[in-house]
């Protein structure tokens, strides 16, 4: 039988190659001029750590993976991606090189009494802008699809830091794309169909957690068939257009797909509801791989010969919410140890499917400008339909600038920042001592909290439980006062190097809390979660690597190597780029490694 599918695919490799470039040249996007040089797809799974990874393979959730890296065609490893292990911090990394002064998914700043959240489109732009500085993203020439930043692409689709500034199907070839798409049934029924299946999944877990009485909610607050078409569409979407990049020879394609993540923090990320997410994944990397194939075999006449690697930008560890535990949020709890105080403390679950449901109504918005009176008249009234199923995200409205809340909390999963409004500036760890004087014994009182960090004019300060603390220096050295706080939390001088960074972010709290590693293995979490991400312990910091070539990347001990290598590979390379490659010397002093190496790569028996 695998004999007989590859004679098919070989005798049809050449319609389907005609096709897609016929396409190509349809939508206004054809065929690139070839320039000799490899290009790079790498397709990220959200949220997907490399132990989960494994327990994945083995349950028969990923065979096209465990396949390929069992017959020795790709290779498998774990990195490390340090703290916080949040998506815009380490794409921000792999993209442009940096993380600076990017201290979670949520941040505060003092000075200009403005909140960051990593769903508003306008801030995630801005942010875009502050960490290029001056520097090449890998993806220049190339596209993104999906993702928090579009790394110098020239095709951002789905992509948060380009939503505003340019709709995708406000030019003829969006609107190309969109009905050559809906115009094959094969897609349509495609569509239909991951929707059908999608929306019985959905019914059955809600069902188990009904009947099992688990306080897991289900993801999405769209309606179960309405959230089933938007993944499904999106999902359909992001790899059509990912194939046709493919056939015609965009230089890097970087996507992600991050339906995994979603479901995960809702049910817990081993939870048969969250791997069955990751089948379809493993499908549409099937058939990427495919068409990457396809395109390599034919490269010495025409085409780019690919490279793929496949990712996660960071795990996920079985959580306990805080507020299960303590029966109040963090947020709460601090507050009633000072007294009369006000609080400012926001965060929803993280809604991809409602956001994803919000682009697309923007997009069919301006849609209805570009279409005959009929036809926008249908859309029109889909838009409308569409816009009264998706609630509302108090989280991603704008922040108003008459507030000035007493003491701010920002949670990104087990890793919370606290803010104190006395002064615009950071304080000091002494400061806060002072100034609450019972708070830091009150809040090392609680179980559910596994160290309260802050700064000591150029060192950082750890307090764990039963009086343990750790001073670090710029340098990296480490006075422990047993119980060491850091040892649960893996090698202590990589975690002592990685809260030192953070702690001395600009826009880092006051005090920096992180949720315990409990003795079962789950993290207590600041957010409403059976998993989490955003700090130490439980996986969160180790994410995966899967590579197609024979030469391994180098060692990953950070985000900022995989930058440095698609840089060095397949930018610099180019002739025509190298001039570039200051940029790369510039990287190496700004970011040296730091701690051993961890990449290991492994095979799966």
């Amino acid at each position: 039988m695998g004999l007989l599918l590859r004679v098919v695919d070989r005798l049809t490799e050449g319609p389907r190659r005609q096709k897609y470039e016929a396409l190509a040249r349809q939508i206004g996007r054809p065929l690139l001029p070839q320039d000799g040089h490899r290009g790079f797809i790498v397709l990220q799974i959200d949220g997907l750590a490399y132990d989960h990874l494994i327990q994945a393979m083995e349950a028969g959730y990923l065979p096209y993976i465990r396949r390929m890296v069992r017959e020795g065609h790709w290779r498998l490893a774990r990195w490390y991606c340090g703290l916080p292990s949040t998506t815009p911090a380490v794409q921000a990394a792999i993209l442009f090189g940096t993380q600076e002064d990017v201290p979670g998914f949520r941040w505060y700043d003092k000075a200009r009494q403005e909140s960051f959240v990593a769903k508003r489109p306008a801030q995630v732009q801005m942010l875009q802008e502050r960490l290029k500085n001056g520097r090449v993203g890998i993806l220049i020439g190339g596209s993104s699809y999906v993702n928090m930043f579009d790394g110098d692409a020239d095709l951002a689709l789905f992509t948060l830091s380009s939503i505003h500034p340019r709709f995708f199907f406000e030019s003829v070839r969006g609107i190309s794309l969109l009905l050559l798409f809906l115009l094959s049934p094969l897609r349509i029924l495609r569509v239909l169909f991951l929707t059908l299946t999608g929306y019985l999944r959905a019914l059955w877990w809600r069902f188990l957690a009904a009947i099992r009485r688990r306080p897991a909610r289900s993801y999405g607050l769209l309606s179960p068939l309405l959230a089933a078409l938007v993944n499904a569409l999106f999902t359909e979407v992001q790899t059509f257009g990912i194939i046709l990049d493919i056939y015609r020879g965009v230089p890097s394609i970087y996507a992600n797909y991050n339906a995994y993540d979603e479901v995960a923090h809702a049910f817990g990320p081993t939870d048969p509801a969250a791997f069955s997410m990751l089948r379809d994944v493993d499908r549409r990397i099937r058939q990427i791989d495919r068409a990457r194939q396809r395109v390599l075999r034919d490269s010495r006449r025409r085409g780019r010969p690919y490279d793929l690697y496949i990712l996660s930008d960071h795990g996920n560890a079985p959580a306990v919410p805080f507020s299960w535990r303590a029966g109040q949020s963090l947020g709460q709890f601090i507050a009633s140890q000072l007294g009369d105080v006000s609080l400012d403390e926001v965060f929803s679950r993280p809604g991809y499917v409602e956001d994803k449901a919000r682009y697309l109504r923007d997009e069919m918005e301006v849609l209805e400008g570009r279409l005959p009176p009929a036809v926008a008249r249908v859309v029109r009234a889909l838009r409308r339909s569409l816009d009264r199923r998706i609630p509302p995200d108090w989280e991603a409205e704008e922040y108003d600038l008459t507030r000035r809340e007493d003491v701010v909390v920002r949670v990104s999963g087990p890793l919370a920042h606290v803010y104190f409004n006395v002064v615009p500036r950071p304080l000091d760890l002494i400061e806060v001592a002072l100034l609450y004087p019972n708070l830091l014994d009150r809040l090392m009182e609680m179980e559910e909290i596994g160290w309260i960090m802050g700064r000591a004019g150029g060192r950082v300060v750890v307090l764990g439980p039963d009086g343990g603390r750790a001073v670090v220096d710029d340098a990296g050295q480490t006075e422990i006062t047993p119980p060491d706080p850091l040892a649960p939390y893996g090698e202590r001088e990589l975690v002592a190097r990685q809260a030192y960074r953070l702690a001395m972010y600009p826009h880092s709290g006051d005090l920096i809390l992180m949720g315990r590693l409990l003795p079962d293995g789950r993290v207590v979490t600041f957010e409403e979660q059976m998993a989490t991400h955003g700090g130490l312990g439980g996986g969160q910091e180790w994410p995966f690597l899967v590579w197609s070539s024979g030469e391994p990347p180098p060692p990953l001990a950070a985000p900022e190597d995989l930058y440095r290598f698609f840089l060095s590979r397949y930018l610099i390379a180019d002739s025509r780029r190298a001039d570039r490659s200051s940029l790369l010397d510039r990287d190496k002093e700004r970011h040296p490694l730091f701690g051993p190496s961890l990449f290991t790569p492994d095979v799966v028996k």
